[in-house]
């Protein structure tokens, strides 16, 4: 009787989140979507964004519209760098420190994702604040 021993999943291989990367991408690319709560370092901001929907375009552009202001800001979705097994949920609005769009740029990690909502986690390297941002379909 003989036995072998491997290690397949252990020996430092690469991981491929590719699939699940384009599976994010092809959801929020559907519709529009609005923030349906936003938690900064503990304060609920999510009033700062009412009204307004969000278009995760192909071309990467990422568009937040509410009938008076748009702004235009990119998103994409990338292997996180830090950890082998996540991805990085990406939004970018290039405005001014103090502007409310600002506190959504980051590289969020995905808690969870459905075809309708998304929610996604920061741990502040900084302060160690938590943020949390859900995106809803509209």
């Amino acid at each position: 009787m003989s036995s072998s021993c491997s290690n397949n999943d252990d020996d430092g291989g690469v991981i491929d989140n590719s699939e699940q990367i384009a599976q994010v991408g092809n959801t929020v690319e559907s519709g529009t979507w609005r923030i349906s709560n936003f938690i900064d370092s503990g304060e609920n901001e999510t009033s700062d964004f009412t009204g307004y929907n969000f278009s995760f375009n192909s071309d990467g552009s990422l568009v937040a519209a509410n009938g008076t202001d748009t702004l235009t800001g990119t998103w994409s979705v990338t292997d996180d760098s830090s950890s082998e097994s996540n991805i990085d949920f990406n939004i970018f609005f290039p405005v001014p420190d103090t502007n409310d769009f600002e506190d959504l740029n980051d590289d969020w990690d995905i808690i969870s994702y459905t075809s309708t909502k998304i929610e996604l986690i920061d741990i502040s390297g900084g302060n160690g604040g938590t943020d949390n941002l859900t995106l809803e379909k509209n």
